[in-house]
Parts: C-alpha cells; structure tokens; sequence
C-alpha cells in the first residue's frame, strides 16, 4: 500500500503538481452542472452547456493522447460532457418537443 501510495505521489500528474490540482478544482463545475438538474429547463442557457459540453469532449480526448496519460483530468472531462449533454437534451426537449400549448393572453 504504501508503495502504491509512493507512486502516485511521485508521479508526473501527481499530487505535486499542477496536472493534478486543475482537473481537481474543475470537478466543481461538474458538481455545479449536477446541482442544475432540478433547475427548470427553461432557465439553462445554450451557450453554458455548449462550453461545458465541448470543454468535455475535447479535453477528454487530450487527456489520453498526452504522456503522461492522466486519468483524474479523463474522468472530471468526461463527467463534465455528460452532465453538459443531460442539460442540453433537458433543454432542448423542452424548448422543441415540448407538447403543451404556449399560453394565450386573454383579450
């Protein structure tokens, strides 16, 4: 255990170093995406969900084409395209398929 434990303390995305702390701190904006889900559809905005999503996606794939491969900067990213992807369809159905009348104003 305390060999493994030396490893990852010693290793170049480890604790010591920047690759590691970013993609720590960014888990907050994955957090943040998962406290929206009970927000109202309406109130999510396209160009957030977008950028979170696209940020996912393509940080995802540098993160394995980079050496060392760093997989705690995988999974924030993939976390992040996944909760951007659920708000986006949550929006997206209410703002097309949505099957309730729009409200009339009475004369």
């Amino acid at each position: 255990m305390a060999s493994k434990l030396q490893a990852l303390w010693n290793h170049p995305a480890g604790p010591k170093t920047i690759h590691f702390w970013a993609p720590t701190f960014k888990w907050g904006i994955s957090i943040a995406n998962i406290a929206d889900f009970s927000k109202p559809p309406e109130k999510l905005s396209y160009p957030q969900q977008i950028a979170v999503t696209c940020t996912g996606v393509i940080w995802s794939r540098y993160s394995m084409v980079i050496t060392p491969k760093n997989f705690n900067l995988f999974s924030v990213n993939i976390a992040m395209a996944g909760t951007g992807i659920y708000q986006l369809s949550r929006k997206i159905r209410n703002d097309y398929f949505n099957e309730e009348a729009p409200a009339v104003a009475k004369e």
